[in-house]
């Protein structure tokens, strides 16, 4: 699983939880749960009765004739759309091709799927020489394609050897689908090891 679709399912399990427990919160105030299961919840639980607001007039100005409420307000509220917006973008940028179509020309009803394309150009960098790790995804569009694969190298691994291995192995991607050009981005890293002692 690539860095992007683990951020993707982090933020979006979180936004999920705080929608869930938010609206717990609001179906249990509305609908009267506690009254009518002759339950007695904590009087600091929020938004536990029909009457309650999701922010207390009380909270809501406690801080307000502080000079430094307003601008700290709009400054986080500033950077919680910054994020949203750097999300959004990023959505777009790493948009996955879905399914692929096979041969040149492509060939009608023989689709090759995205994340399947990339789990097999892992595995075969993964046996190359020198690499430890490999990683690979797929973006763009289904007819313009781009690949990213991420290298981790042993300690002793040549650079350009395992590079000029890497070329052989897109190679072999182009020539089993049938496409005259993949578009690939190569990003290498060492693998930490432990220092030898000397005795």
């Amino acid at each position: 699983m690539n860095s992007h679709s683990v951020l993707n399912r982090t933020l979006l399990a979180l936004a999920g939880l705080v929608l869930l427990g938010g609206g717990l919160l609001v179906l249990t105030g509305a609908l009267d749960l506690y009254g009518r299961w002759n339950l007695d919840p904590p009087a600091d639980w929020p938004l536990t009765s029909p009457h309650d607001t999701l922010v207390p007039a009380q909270d809501r100005t406690r801080w307000t004739d502080e000079g430094w409420w307003w601008p700290t307000i709009i400054a986080a509220l500033a950077i919680l759309m910054a994020l949203a917006l750097w999300w959004f973008l990023a959505q777009l940028r790493h948009r996955h091709p879905g399914r692929l179509p096979v041969g040149n020309p492509p060939c009608d009803g023989v689709e090759l799927h995205d994340s399947a394309l990339a789990d097999a150009l892992a595995a075969d960098t993964t046996r190359l020489p020198g690499v430890h790790t490999a990683q690979a995804h797929l973006t763009g569009q289904a007819h313009h394609p781009h690949a990213t694969v991420d290298l981790t190298l042993d300690p002793d691994a040549s650079p350009r050897d395992v590079l000029h291995a890497l070329d052989s192995t897109l190679h072999r991607a182009r020539q089993s689908t049938g496409w005259e050009q993949l578009p690939t981005r190569a990003t290498l890293r060492v693998a930490s090891h432990r220092p030898h002692r000397a005795e």
